[in-house]
């Protein structure tokens, strides 16, 4: 149970430490003073949501410590755990179990162990149907569990066959549309006949072909330019100087370097009288190439972005071709496996539904009596429980929670009737049934007490006493550690320990107090909270109501 619990810059929280009790503890006070911040504290610590406007205005953080004692559990250290959460303005966590850093979903599964919180919004709950098998498989306990756990495994075998079916094409159907596909992306593949340089050799040539005429132009005038002009001055030229060359040796070097160019000139005149004869314009070759071209680039949009992928993706799916004809052998092993798992699925899903139906009858009536002490005598809950085709984590079950909330009228679909004020209550008989299975030692109310008053105050008061006392190792009354906000002085009378929050304001700023009772100030609290007033009248009803707890 929770020993002690310490709140630092939470809303109007400053810093605040409570010593909390086993059995029930009811927290009472003013409208505003922080007595649902102490419920959001504790969601907190046991991994919830958090919102960064919860940080007291003026601070980078917010920090809540709680200390538990569980003797029996492998994580105390001398019986105790120490769990604390820090959060930053910037929004980073720090969870710790026992000075042992943790991520914020293994602190919510820990404490999940340990605390149950119910505020005013967790009414939505039975609004979901999901809900209502995980309340109905918590009452019926243990044997359900194994069977569900036995059921859960070959379940995921199960999942684990189906999954390997589909990778393998396992459907006749899916198969045969497959390989067809694959085959006809094969055969288009193999009929381009593609070579890995052929788009670059024929893009080349349809430049050649789109400027043949400019090409040819432009070589044969330079053909010309040389012929007419440049060869017959430099032959004239070269003559020259060989009658003066014996003269002087530089005379010889110019003959000599002219000489050279004269026959260099030659042969890029030969090669360029070469060229023009290679251009040529064919319309058929150049209808040719754009039409391989178009093919190629309709075969890189489907198959790769280029031919050496196109011509991968080949050798890939002609891979594939030859795994998936080799399946079908394989996947009647599978199928077979999968119809033994669906045989073993289907005794262990009859079995579950057995129990839960025997379970379902069980939960209903505790319920149901449950619900007259909580002053509707008339309403009834009954749990549908349907067996289903399809096979799901949790069984073949379809489960749902029926009430008949006045006499004469036809029961409906529980997410569908009830008001806020019943669903406070209902949750509340779930609950305190499901206490007497469950091992969960705290659970925390936030104003369980919403719409009801009267006579179903005092049910209300008297069923959180009970479960404070409800012993799920013993037939004796070991308590239950129960933490409830409450406005009622009929739930306030009947507390175990009483605790009084507040708020003052000091320099400007907004701080809540808390306090543990003492006997004479508990009966000045209901005094004050039955009536918004503490006199002789309003004192002596607080005592009359105080003398009806448990003890």
């Amino acid at each position: 149970m929770i020993t002690t619990l310490h709140i630092k810059n939470i809303g109007i929280i400053e810093d605040i430490n409570i010593d909390l009790n086993e059995g029930l503890n009811v927290f009472t006070g003013e409208t505003g003073a922080g007595k649902t911040l102490i419920i959001d504290s504790l969601a907190i610590i046991a991994g919830g949501r958090f919102s960064k406007e919860m940080i007291r205005k003026g601070e980078s953080n917010s920090f809540v410590e709680l200390c538990m004692y569980e003797p029996n559990h492998e994580s105390a250290i001398e019986g105790n755990i120490i769990v604390s959460r820090e959060i930053n303005i910037n929004g980073k966590n720090m969870c710790k179990i026992n000075g042992r850093m943790v991520t914020v979903n293994e602190l919510k599964e820990f404490m999940g162990q340990f605390i149950e919180i119910h505020g005013q919004q967790d009414n939505q709950k039975l609004l979901d149907k999901q809900t209502h098998l995980e309340y109905l498989d918590g009452f019926a306990g243990d044997k359900l569990f194994k069977l569900k756990s036995s059921y859960k495994r070959i379940y995921n075998e199960y999942r684990e066959i189906e999954k390997e079916l589909k990778a393998n094409y396992g459907d006749d159907k899916e198969r045969e549309r497959k390989l067809d596909l694959l085959k006809y992306q094969l055969t288009e593949i193999e009929n381009a006949n593609l070579k890995v340089e052929e788009e670059n050799e024929l893009t080349e040539k349809r430049s050649k072909i789109m400027n043949s005429e400019k090409i040819y132009q432009n070589l044969n005038e330079a053909s010309q330019l040389i012929e007419d002009n440049n060869i017959d001055s430099l032959s004239s030229a070269i003559r020259a100087l060989e009658k003066i060359e014996m003269l002087d040796d530089k005379y010889e070097k110019a003959s000599s370097g002219l000489k050279n160019m004269y026959y260099e000139i030659q042969e890029i005149s030969r090669d360029i009288a070469n060229y023009c004869k290679e251009i040529y314009f064919d319309e058929e070759e150049r209808n040719y190439v754009e039409e391989r071209l178009d093919y190629i680039y309709t075969l890189k949009r489907k198959y790769g972005n280029n031919i050496e992928e196109i011509l991968e993706y080949q050798e890939q799916i002609s891979k594939e071709i030859k795994h998936i004809e080799n399946l079908e052998e394989y996947n009647n092993e599978l199928k077979t496996k999968m119809q033994n798992k669906e045989s073993q699925m289907n005794e262990i899903a009859m079995a579950m539904h057995n129990l839960r139906i025997k379970s379902g009858k069980e939960m209903s009536e505790k319920i149901n009596n449950i619900l007259a002490e909580l002053e509707m005598k008339n309403a009834k809950i009954s749990v549908h429980i349907e067996l289903g085709e399809e096979y799901k984590e949790t069984g073949m079950d379809n489960i749902e929670f029926f009430i008949k909330t006045n006499l004469g009228e036809d029961e409906k679909s529980l997410i569908k009737i009830a008001s806020g004020g019943e669903m406070s209550r209902i949750m509340l008989a779930i609950k305190s049934v499901l206490a007497k299975t469950d091992n969960i030692e705290t659970m925390i109310f936030d104003e369980i007490d919403t719409g009801i008053s009267g006579k179903a105050a005092n049910a209300v008061a008297n069923l959180l006493s009970e479960i404070g006392y409800t012993s799920v190792t013993t037939s004796n009354k070991t308590k239950h550690q129960v933490l409830c906000i409450s406005h009622l002085p009929n739930i306030a009378a009947i507390a175990d320990h009483n605790y009084f929050i507040s708020k003052k304001t000091e320099n400007e700023r907004t701080k809540t107090y808390i306090k543990h009772l003492e006997e004479k100030e508990v009966i000045e609290e209901i005094a004050r909270i039955s009536s918004g007033k503490i006199n002789e009248v309003t004192m002596q009803y607080a005592s009359e109501l105080r003398k009806k707890k448990v003890s």
